[in-house]
């Protein structure tokens, strides 16, 4: 019945499926007034005939001759008789074989199709929807949010102009909701009010309009914008984003820390009140082909080594776990403490090999100066010339070519990053360049997610997605945690210590074991410790960080029932 209804409220929102419908009722009438007239010339011919007949056999005969069935039963006797009997059967093939089910299609049949597909593409989300995320594209990024959204249970609508764009997402089993991007009312509808969040990944100009469309409607809803350069980031901020996301410059970034064979110190990417979350590699370093209890690492520094990163995956550490040449360590620690890793790393400099960047855009130069931060050389190859920013360190010319690549210098380059946004173009460079070269670091970033495993068959030594990173960065703000994200859906977030570990070591609570997780500093009653020793105490009250994926997140919520300390949801 609620579809029904549904159905009738789509198709009664059309001023011209009324239109139709009111000259579908006239057409009715017209042929019913036919119908009786036929009926009364019936009577009147068979009482000149002598033949007397009821009412009920006067319609019988008029909408069997009409339909062409012809029964034969009840017959004229005279020429007149069976004249008006063709003319009833000539009108009535007209009028109810061709004009009659045409005029139910296309007045009725037609529009109620259509409305019944519009009912599936909702106008509005339901008066108590609440705590719904509202994305305003269905891209890359959003359709990896999507299925993260759905596994955590929260609510999402995706915002699209069209009833057509709406139906095809519908079918791809979506929530959508029709409206256009600048129209308050669409927002209105969609209840932004109550929304936990609103995602707009879509242009700069776009995104602008979207957020100051929203602020003025909802001044206390989060808004998640992405942006392509400084400027967009500062009018989107005053348009009211509460976080914009320079997702280039993240991933520029990301891909520079994964270079290997450059130095041995650590590299920070993260701070939770006072704990540091750092990257470093091995290579070049002593402790390459010891076991991790071997490399003495905690004794001599206080840092936790708290798992490493194997061909883009983090994977959780044991004592027994390998140091090879290609092992980059996440580690956890104080400033003072990572003060004394990089004085006894410092001095394993392995090289002054440049690294070579493939692409001048947004990704290659964050990529650029996130090298030149850490002391790197580093060259830049640009197709289009306008789009050089730093004369001195770019090669203009298609890396697709191999002198290109040569003039660059690729066969003297430590590592190769290709940073293209297009994923074909991508792996045919990481393609050519692991032909050319066939021992150098290759780190690719892709565009869609689905394109990882081909990058690294093409024989990229580390993939990045950027719509994976994109995902994982804005569900993290959705939750309002005071959260790291490492990259790749791995994250360093707080919580309560659940009551069933109160009281407990943190050798005792197995928690790495039982979930994956691994805790890095604990606090209660105002003292913090970072990377606590086995023998440490989770104190009831107290609060615990840990390191982590998603998954291994949501499993220590549900074994443990914890809750977040800040601002997270009960498992």
């Amino acid at each position: 019945m609620k579809s029904l209804l549904s159905v009738v409220s789509a198709f009664q929102r059309s001023r011209t499926n009324r239109q139709n419908l009111l000259l579908l009722l006239k057409f009715l009438a017209v042929l019913l007034g036919m119908v009786c007239i036929y009926s009364l010339l019936f009577h009147a011919l068979m009482e000149r005939e002598g033949q007397r007949h009821s009412w009920v056999t006067g319609f019988y005969w008029t909408l069997t001759v009409m339909s062409t069935l012809g029964f034969g039963d009840i017959t004229f006797n005279t020429d007149l008789g069976r004249v008006f009997s063709m003319w009833v059967l000539l009108s009535g093939m007209v009028f109810m074989l061709v004009l009659l089910p045409f005029t139910f299609i296309e007045f009725f049949y037609a529009p109620w199709m259509r409305a019944q597909a519009a009912a599936q593409a909702p106008r509005e989300l339901p008066p108590d929807t609440q705590g719904h995320v509202l994305l305003t594209q269905h891209g890359p990024i959003t359709s990896l949010l999507i299925p993260i959204l759905e596994q955590y249970r929260y609510r999402y609508a995706v915002l699209v102009a069209t009833v057509p764009e709406a139906l095809d997402l519908h079918d791809k089993g979506l929530q959508v909701v029709v409206g256009e991007l600048d129209d308050p009312d669409t927002y209105r509808r969609a209840r932004v009010e109550q929304a936990a969040l609103v995602v707009t990944t879509r242009s700069d100009h776009a995104n602008t309009n979207v957020t100051f469309t929203v602020r003025d409607l909802a001044e206390r809803v989060p808004i998640v914008a992405s942006a392509l350069s400084d400027a967009a980031r500062g009018v989107l901020e005053l348009a009211g984003a509460t976080h914009v996301l320079r997702l280039e410059v993240m991933m520029g970034q990301t891909l520079a820390r994964r270079v290997i064979g450059t130095d041995a110190v650590a590299h920070g990417v993260g701070e939770i009140d006072g704990l540091i979350i750092a990257e470093a590699n091995a290579a070049g370093t002593p402790l390459v082909g010891k076991m991790l209890r071997e490399s003495g690492l905690r004794q001599q520094t206080g840092v936790n080594v708290i798992g490493l990163w194997e061909q883009g995956r983090f994977v959780q550490v044991t004592p027994d776990t390998p140091i090879r040449h290609n092992t980059a360590f996440v580690l956890a620690g104080t400033r003072a403490q990572f003060d004394r890793y990089n004085e006894l790393m410092c001095i394993y400099h392995l090289s002054d090999r440049h690294v070579l960047v493939i692409g001048g855009g947004g990704v290659g130069r964050a990529a650029g100066q996130a090298l030149a931060e850490r002391g790197l050389n580093y060259r830049i190859i640009e197709k289009e010339a306008s789009q050089v920013h730093d004369p001195a360190r770019t090669v203009v010319g298609d890396a697709a070519e191999t002198d290109v690549l040569e003039r660059a210098g690729l066969r003297e380059a430590a590592s190769v990053l290709v940073t293209t946004h297009d994923d074909d173009t991508n792996i045919y460079l990481t393609i050519l360049c692991r032909r050319l070269q066939p021992d150098v670091q290759i780190i690719s970033r892709c565009s869609l997610d689905r394109n990882v495993a081909t990058l690294q068959r093409a024989g990229a030594d580390l993939v990045l997605s950027y719509a994976s990173m994109g995902a994982n960065a804005i569900f993290n703000l959705l939750r309002r945690r005071d959260t790291v994200l490492l990259a790749e859906g791995v994250n360093v977030f707080s919580v309560s210590v659940p009551t069933s570990l109160a009281g407990k070591s943190v050798e005792d609570s197995a928690v790495r074991t039982r979930t994956g997780c691994t805790i890095v500093a604990l606090q209660a009653s105002g003292r913090r410790v970072v990377n606590p020793t086995a023998e440490e105490i989770l104190h009831d009250g107290g609060e615990i960080v840990l390191v982590g994926t998603l998954e291994a997140e949501e499993r220590f919520l549900e074994t443990f029932a914890a809750v977040s300390g800040r601002g997270g949801r009960e498992a």
